[in-house]
């Protein structure tokens, strides 16, 4: 596997150490240390993967990662030391691909690096395309069988389904499930999540569509 890859870290000895297992591995890299050259790196030289450390000087790595996905889908993995900030790193608003903690092992890196590009260049398996969702309607056929979903169900499968591969915390999942803002407890999203993945089971007894992410949250994704 090949690619360009950015890397946004403001430690240049990490920033060389991570170059070198990149390089390694078979791929090109950059390196930036100041989060106000990001996006203009970005917009000239579109990499093929980013990984956006969360601290920087100028600009920190979240306004870096909104911005860029308001004219980019670039794939992005975003670094930090802040595991309180692990929800706001995979929200939609964001839209950051994956995210890894420090201290880390470079080999983790690279391997994350490989994973994420892998999804974002594969094509989606034939079975992804068996299932089919009419928001118009709220129906939803899974291999020519009709799931008997709730409003919420449907919902939460419309939302998981139209970001493959990204994980969802329970937070980010009841904020756009619950448009109203009501309050209702975090594990009614795992009691939704059981009901649909029960109905799904109905009609593809041998796939798995959603998974859960242990201490994280879910995502939809065909293997």
């Amino acid at each position: 596997m090949s690619g360009k890859i950015l890397i946004v870290e403001d430690e240049e000895k990490l920033a060389a150490l991570l170059r070198d297992y990149l390089k390694q591995a078979g791929f090109e890299s950059q390196w930036i240390g100041d989060g106000l050259q990001v996006v203009p790196h970005v917009k000239g030289e579109m990499p093929d993967l980013m990984l956006l450390d969360l601290m920087l000087p100028g600009r920190n790595g979240l306004d870096i990662c909104k911005e860029i996905r308001t004219f980019s889908n670039l794939p992005i993995i975003m670094i930090t030391a802040r595991v309180e900030e692990i929800d706001r790193l995979l929200g939609l608003e964001l839209g950051a691909d994956d995210y890894i903690c420090k201290p880390f092992s470079p080999r983790e890196v690279v391997a994350r690096v490989k994973t994420v590009l892998r999804r974002a260049t594969e094509q989606p398996p034939v079975a992804a395309k068996e299932l089919m969702l009419d928001p118009d309607r709220y129906r939803a056929v899974l291999h020519g069988q009709e799931l008997d979903l709730t409003a919420v169900e449907f919902k939460l499968l419309h939302f998981l389904y139209s970001n493959p591969g990204r994980i969802y915390s329970r937070t980010q999942l009841m904020d756009r499930i619950y448009s109203d803002q009501r309050i209702v407890s975090d594990r009614t999203i795992d009691s939704h999540i059981k009901k649909l993945r029960k109905k799904i089971a109905q009609a593809a007894p041998d796939e798995e569509l959603i998974h859960s992410i242990y201490g994280v949250g879910y995502k939809y994704e065909v293997e």
